[in-house]
């Protein structure tokens, strides 16, 4: 019985992850249209909402064109590679507490494990690997130097993220997503009880899912396209997707790690029925994590690139020295308090 509920959860958590992406795209694509005083994608159905299905079936459709000196191999397992840890990331996510269906109490997260945190940083470090290995394999200079400038940048902002949580997990006393979201009840969110580390996680996102002003591994006006210059059809469409989805388990992550994740403040004392609660509170992460979401949408549409010098000065001589005062901080808080 536990693996069918396993099973189905994985099943809705997918299809409802996929579509969200796909509707994400839209979403930008009606935003950055409105910042920039045009009408966006409004003609394939009513007022554009089937245009993500346009675009895959387009996607779909187009040849795949591989360079005659590419490794073929590589070439088409890099897309894989980046999708894969794109969607696997999700899984320790807790998108709501419990709730009761059919006499059974679910937990609303796939995969509860003790680490959750170390999970997270492992499977976002293997995502660079994908576009480091495109880059390489297509044999072509400019996509070469967009995947070296992806691992580059993974290396710069890797180490400022996985810090920054660090004093999340102090205050928690847990690696594990669900007990860090209880840790939060009330308005004891990491946001306010840990500023600096919400500001270098959120920027260290921006730069591990290649967002403007972070996207240098792409900087259409130097390197074409970077590491998928050579790519078409569906495999650019999978890179297409791993942005997106990135971008949204980011989001997710934000939302779990310093917006009180799933939680309402005092949302017991209002006398709901469970299953209600259970339903509001899953609402309320979406939410939470949508509002994440055209945050991250209208800083790309508005904040230019950055240059390459600026985002390594940032990584290692700003990002960095905050984390650990950040980390410093938080003990000698813990150690007066206690």
């Amino acid at each position: 019985m536990d693996i069918l509920i396993v099973l189905i959860k994985i099943a809705v958590v997918l299809v409802t992850f996929l579509t969200t992406v796909a509707y994400v795209v839209l979403l930008e694509r009606r935003l950055a249209a409105g910042i920039q005083n045009r009408i966006g994608p409004n003609r394939v159905g009513w007022q554009g909402v089937l245009q993500p299905l346009a675009d895959v079936v387009k996607l779909v459709m187009k040849e795949d064109i591989v360079p005659a000196q590419a490794n073929r191999f590589i070439h088409d397992l890099a897309p894989m590679i980046s999708i894969f840890a794109a969607l696997v990331t999700f899984a320790v996510v807790p998108f709501g507490n419990t709730i009761e269906l059919f006499g059974q109490q679910i937990k609303l997260q796939i995969a509860s494990v003790n680490i959750g945190v170390l999970y997270i940083l492992a499977f976002a470090s293997l995502g660079v690997y994908g576009l480091t290995l495109s880059g390489w394999s297509s044999n072509n200079k400019y996509s070469l130097l967009g995947g070296l400038r992806s691992s580059a940048q993974m290396i710069s902002y890797e180490l400022s993220m996985g810090l920054s949580i660090i004093g999340v997990v102090m205050i928690a006393g847990s690696v594990e997503l669900d007990k860090i979201v209880l840790a939060q009840s009330g308005w004891k969110w990491n946001l306010i009880l840990q500023p600096i580390g919400f500001i270098t996680f959120v920027v260290a996102a921006f730069a591990e899912t290649n967002r403007t002003p972070f996207d240098l591994p792409e900087a259409e006006q130097e390197l074409v396209a970077g590491y998928h210059t050579e790519y078409t059809g569906l495999k650019f469409g999978l890179f297409y997707l791993s942005e997106y989805a990135n971008m949204l388990t980011s989001s997710a992550l934000t939302t779990t790690l310093f917006l009180g994740g799933w939680q309402i403040p005092y949302a017991e004392n209002f006398g709901l029925p469970a299953f209600w609660l259970s339903v509001f509170q899953v609402l309320s992460f979406c939410m939470k994590t949508l509002l994440v979401i055209v945050f991250f949408i209208i800083i790309r549409w508005t904040i230019p690139r950055f240059r390459y010098d600026q985002l390594m000065n940032l990584g290692w001589k700003v990002m960095l020295p905050l984390s650990v005062l950040n980390i410093l901080l938080t003990g000698l808080v813990m150690l007066l308090i206690n």
